[in-house]
């Protein structure tokens, strides 16, 4: 009798975590782990609601793809989709440092400001995230789940 392997314990699975430790009136940051391993620093618009282009979107679990360049009108670079978001499209992980830079979307960095609201070298950080999942061929299937401290 064949065993079957599951589904979560597939090597080729990126199994990213988002932990939400900062909570502010402009934004919320957390940090980034993929297979457990520490990825980046995150920001997000703060909580109001689940609304659209101003709000982070809700703690969860949620399936993520990969996007390609071609596939945006906005983003020259490639980049996660997260899915199924209830009444919330288009929310993705993107290069950005600053709370103005998402519209209700998970911007990386490599490391945080002293200060809240602000996070350092977005371009690289990102690139990592992706090298780290195309690299290592990740790719086929993406779950993020996001938690609040």
């Amino acid at each position: 009798m064949a065993i079957r392997k599951n589904i979560e314990d597939r090597e080729d699975r990126a199994n990213l975590l988002l932990i939400r430790d900062t909570f502010t009136d402009k934004s919320v940051m957390g940090k980034l782990y993929c297979n457990g391993e520490f990825i980046a620093h995150t920001l997000e618009l703060p909580w109001k609601d689940n609304q659209k282009s101003v709000s982070c979107i809700p703690e969860g679990r949620y399936n993520c793809r990969v996007r390609l360049a071609r596939e945006s009108a906005t983003r020259d670079y490639v980049h996660l989709l997260v899915q199924d978001v209830e009444n919330r499209s288009y929310i993705l992980f993107h290069r950005g440092n600053y709370p103005s830079d998402s519209r209700g979307c998970i911007l990386t960095g490599t490391h945080r400001a002293q200060v809240p609201d602000k996070i350092f070298d977005s371009k690289i950080a990102h690139t990592y995230l992706m090298d780290y999942i195309l690299g290592n061929q990740l790719s086929k299937i993406i779950s993020l789940i996001i938690k609040n401290r």
